[in-house]
């Protein structure tokens, strides 16, 4: 249908247009999807087999959602895509705020002009992108922002009595009909409010103050709620939640690689930040300081590790190495290891502290999330310290061990160029040739950041010690700090 040269109803009707509600626009694009093996939800990743099955039958359903779920877990971003559901454009009567189907009008407004205009009467096309609208609930919503009112300034001009209809001011809410509505952090909404949205939901009619006039809405709700608001700041009340069609839980991703293809997905890096390298194992090791924290005894998880966690830290490790390089002119650098230590303001904002982790402090609390983290991935890769120290061959560790007993340490600054933070490193000639010995098809480019993992390892095992100063770290041996009095 060429939309271009339909501007009145009648030509409307001659093209035999049908109207259709926004739920089953909704069900009918969805079902031509999955019969085409089209993915509705493209960047959606770790949801494909428990979240999307659900809201696709949700929607076959033709129900209002609740996704139910703690922050950082997409779905907002689930919300969003069923934009792509609707048709591209449909048709309204011109002028009208509450976007009428010039086919079946509901409000006066519409209702008039067609009557006075006819098949004349002139319609405008909607855009899908201007069919979505959202709402945080926040402390100052009222029925008036969501529902309507009446508007006296609206009275005065118009010289109308309180009792006309034409001096309401419509809300959020009938302004997005024929639309997708979303309403975020529903448990914040007042208790009072929530009730002003039965009818909607249950009978799909809007009723305004003291007006007999009920329309009949066509709206796709869609809600978002953090099991801890239930608590903390609100609930549901229980008849909105029984007219709710389906409540679907979220979750955080299963497994370290779908939690790294999310992150990777999201993060923010300019093009004038690809010079810095990040190898696979630094991302690993960054994911899992998210997974770490989900289950730190620390950290509140009823209050969820946001997936924003491990999307700042990236930005503010690249941006660490970026910093380094400026610093040294380098054309290019790889991340290390001790960049880690710059991503503690990304994860000191992001976690709610259980009382023995306020006690402890944050930043202790986000150190020892990095090196639960660091000990997680390296008994991967190499063989378990506590477990080798039963075993005769004692040799690798050791020799290493040794080294630092024999020399006065290995000191390497954060801002040091490349080259000297590869020559301090191959110092040790016992840790590059333990390096070599357990990790398969080695990049050049991954041995230092592995090196420097054995180190930190040993020092959290208490085989060899680190001290952390303004500019980097000092390695020594760990029998010279009792020497030392340390």
């Amino acid at each position: 249908m060429n939309i271009q040269n339909i501007k009145t109803l009648g030509e409307l009707k001659s093209k035999g247009y049908k109207s259709q509600s926004v739920k089953d626009e909704l069900r009918n694009n969805l079902i031509k999807n999955i019969k085409n093996n089209v993915n509705s939800f493209e960047g959606i990743i770790g949801y494909e087999n428990t979240v999307i099955p659900q809201v696709e039958r949700a929607i076959l359903s033709k129900h209002n959602i609740n996704l139910l779920g703690l922050r950082g877990q997409a779905k907002t971003m689930i919300a969003r895509k069923l934009i792509g559901l609707l048709d591209e454009f449909i048709p309204v009567v011109k002028g009208s705020e509450i976007n009428d189907d010039p086919l079946q009008p509901i409000s006066r407004y519409a209702q008039e002009i067609i009557e006075k205009h006819k098949d004349d009467t002139p319609i405008e096309w909607l855009h899908r992108k201007d069919r979505f609208s959202e709402k945080l609930t926040t402390p100052d919503v009222s029925v008036a922002d969501l529902i309507g009112d009446i508007d006296p300034i609206k009275a005065a001009n118009l010289k109308l009595s309180y009792a006309d209809d034409r001096v309401i001011h419509f809300g959020m809410i009938p302004r997005a009909n024929r639309c997708i509505f979303v309403i975020n952090e529903l448990p914040d909404l007042q208790a009072r409010i929530q009730v002003a949205l039965f009818n909607i939901l249950q009978e799909g009619d809007l009723q305004i103050r003291g007006f007999k006039f009920r329309f009949p809405m066509e709206i796709q709700f869609v809600f978002t709620a953090n099991p801890e608001d239930y608590t903390n700041r609100g609930s549901i009340v229980t008849p909105l939640k029984d007219r709710i069609g389906s409540q679907i839980l979220t979750h955080y991703p299963k497994n370290i690689e779908i939690a790294k293809d999310i992150t990777q997905q999201e993060i923010n890096i300019s093009e004038n930040q690809n010079h810095i390298h990040v190898s696979e194992i630094a991302k690993l090791l960054l994911e899992q300081i998210s997974f770490e924290a989900r289950k730190s005894e620390y950290i509140d998880v009823k209050s969820g590790i946001s997936a924003r966690l491990s999307i700042s830290a990236y930005e503010n490790l690249v941006s660490t190495a970026e910093r380094r390089a400026m610093i040294n002119d380098e054309k290019e650098t790889h991340i290390r290891l001790a960049d880690f230590n710059g991503i503690l303001p990304a994860i000191t904002g992001k976690v709610e502290l259980l009382y023995e982790g306020e006690q402890e402090g944050v930043e202790y609390v986000a150190q020892g999330l990095i090196d639960t983290a660091i000990l997680r991935l390296y008994n991967v890769y190499f063989p378990e310290i506590k477990k080798l120290e039963k075993d005769e061959d004692k040799k690798p560790y050791q020799d290493i061990i040794k080294w630092f007993t024999e020399n006065e340490g290995l000191e390497i600054l954060d801002d040091s160029p490349d080259s000297l933070y590869q020559e301090k490193l191959s110092k040790v000639k016992p840790l590059k040739l333990f390096v070599q010995k357990y990790i398969k098809n080695l990049q050049d480019s991954d041995l230092y950041f592995y090196m420097e993992m054995v180190l930190w390892a040993l020092t959290i095992h208490k085989k060899l010690s680190k001290h952390r100063f303004d500019q980097g770290n000092q390695f020594e041996d760990l029998f010279g700090d009792f020497i030392k009095g340390i």
